[in-house]
């Protein structure tokens, strides 16, 4: 299970889609050598619960793993089975959220527009995504925190090291990142260590941002 207290104080969740078998051991080792201590593994990935049952084990409690794109009941379900330590969905699904509300699972829901991260919220969400943040960009999370200043929002899209401070700034309470850094390319040619450079920028841009030297 995912707990809250370490992701706030490194709170970066990192967004794998796609990937395959063959590059969970070398994922895993990567992102922790950079320092990165969140992962979500999307289940529209082919054979997503076997990669968190694989990713969890290769981790050996040294991330904490979580099931992204989760769109019904079925999908959570798989998901927990699996291990997963938290829910992240790309829009609100009010059984899935209750559910997890209901068992203590910590759950991301995606919302954009002030009504929908106000549903979100009350829905039970532990932050909200704001998603697709980067077509707004953080101005847009400074006003919506202007109403709603104890939303606690998770900027999602187009978040990069150039740009993660200016989310804090405006007010995220963390932030994910995915194929900017998980690249497809990247991936094809197993060039892990490369991934791991750019996770490392990212969490070294969060640590700054929160005004925090280590973790």
């Amino acid at each position: 299970m995912m707990n809250l207290d370490r992701f706030r104080r490194l709170p970066l969740l990192g967004i794998l889609r796609g990937i395959a078998a063959v590059d969970v051991p070398p994922l895993v080792e990567a992102v922790i050598a950079a320092g990165l201590e969140t992962l979500e593994i999307t289940m529209n990935t082919a054979d997503a619960p076997a990669l968190i049952r694989s990713m969890t084990a290769a981790a050996g409690g040294r991330l904490t793993i979580g099931a992204g794109t989760v769109l019904g009941m079925r999908d959570l379900d798989a998901a927990l089975d699996a291990g997963a330590g938290f829910i992240v969905m790309p829009t609100l699904v009010a059984q899935v959220a209750e559910s997890c509300r209901a068992a203590a699972i910590p759950v991301f829901p995606g919302a954009l527009t002030p009504q929908e991260i106000f549903n979100a919220w009350q829905a039970g969400a532990t932050m909200v995504k704001v998603f697709p943040a980067s077509c707004f960009g953080p101005a847009y999370l400074r006003e919506i925190k202007g109403p709603f200043a104890d939303i606690e929002l998770l900027a999602c899209g187009g978040v990069s090291a150039d740009n993660i401070a200016t989310y804090f700034a405006a007010g995220a309470s963390a932030a994910a990142f995915g194929g900017s850094v998980f690249r497809a390319d990247w991936l094809a040619e197993q060039r892990y260590e490369r991934i791991g450079q750019e996770v490392a920028k990212l969490v070294q841009a969060c640590r700054a941002a929160r005004g925090q030297a280590s973790i």
